[in-house]
């Protein structure tokens, strides 16, 4: 069996599953469950890092291949899946395809970029917070986007009717930071439990609008009706 398989992986690993499945359910018009998973598979991306430095004998190979998969993951979890969310938010025009389109080539260029800087970067000493040694980003991370897209579908009544264009200008906002030349710094240990917080907050909200319970009784409903009927 191809592939490298412990527990370094198993973040990365879920936070793929979350956003398939957040996907799964934007497609069927529970655009709020799919920017929960969004959000879900930020906070997982935020701490799979820390957890594969757990490992202090990973082989190069692992290394690489752990720097792979996330760059892959990154780019269905922040690439994808908010784009299919916006589209089944009303960027459906023709010119709010124009703005996805930009959104995910932005999104490919950092990663790819990214990619090519692990592999060359020179380690700098490592601190508290910053474990691998790097203190800043080049540019802004695509993984912006899972706090960024939850905190606006909360500001939307705000809004109202210019919604869409709000959200319009936000993804290409994201798409030039994402391929800006500019220090961004880490968050330390601080700054992500309130990110975290800030993005939890967003979340219920929207969960307690689109009223959760009712949907999860109506779906335990029909699968007890299928079951009768099977």
């Amino acid at each position: 069996m191809i592939g490298f398989f412990n527990y370094t992986v198993i973040l990365t690993y879920v936070s793929l599953a979350s956003s398939v499945t957040g996907m799964f359910f934007t497609f069927m018009g529970k655009v709020n469950i799919g920017i929960f998973c969004l959000a879900l598979s930020g906070l997982l991306d935020a701490f799979d890092g820390r957890v594969a430095r757990t490992k202090t004998d990973r082989t190069i190979d692992e290394k690489r291949y752990g720097i792979q998969i996330d760059s892959l993951c990154d780019m269905v979890c922040f690439g994808v899946l908010p784009v299919v969310i916006c589209w089944y938010s009303g960027l459906n025009t023709i010119h709010g395809c124009i703005v996805l389109i930009i959104y995910m080539l932005a999104g490919l260029i950092r990663l790819a970029y990214y990619n090519v800087l692990e592999e060359n970067k020179n380690s700098t000493e490592a601190d508290d917070n910053n474990p691998d040694g790097r203190k800043y980003f080049c540019g802004m991370p695509i993984t912006s986007i899972s706090v960024g897209l939850p905190v606006i579908y909360m500001a939307g009544p705000l809004f109202k009717n210019a919604f869409v264009y709000v959200l319009e200008f936000i993804m290409i906002l994201a798409a030039v930071l994402f391929v800006a030349n500019f220090k961004f710094a880490k968050p330390t240990t601080r700054q992500l439990i309130i990110l975290i917080i800030i993005v939890a907050i967003a979340v219920l909200y929207m969960l307690y609008c689109y009223n959760w319970k009712g949907y999860v009784h109506w779906n335990l409903k029909r699968l007890v009706d299928m079951i009768r009927r099977g």
